[in-house]
């Protein structure tokens, strides 16, 4: 990890950074729902998941987004801050196994309040 400072004036529309992968554990399902307290059995419980359209344990969503901003913790820039929190959807389940990784895409500049 490292310190870039990096200006508005020098992102440019359409850079794109692409972070190395994680692979998903049962540990981290475990450890989730310690923090969160989030025990429903969608994550939990393998046997009833067995039974459901997945037909195993899906990750909880809070924790794949945490995971994925970690991943692009590389660098820090003192300069920027991050955005779009508010339009995050979750589209596809993750599993035990999966590895995930981050892309992050300047997509528009604007000024900011």
């Amino acid at each position: 990890m490292y310190f870039k400072s990096t200006f508005f004036e020098d992102y440019q529309l359409q850079d794109k950074r692409v972070t190395l992968g994680r692979t998903i554990t049962e540990t981290d399902f475990v450890v989730h729902a310690g923090h969160t307290g989030d025990f429903f059995p969608h994550h939990m419980d393998a046997e009833w998941c067995a039974t459901q359209p997945f037909k195993q344990r899906i990750a909880h969503g809070t924790m794949i987004f945490s995971i994925g901003i970690g991943l692009t913790a590389s660098e820090i820039n003192p300069e920027a801050m991050s955005k779009g929190y508010d339009k995050l959807r979750f589209v596809k389940p993750v599993f035990i196994g999966d590895t995930i990784h981050s892309e992050i895409t300047i997509s528009e500049k604007g000024e900011s309040k």
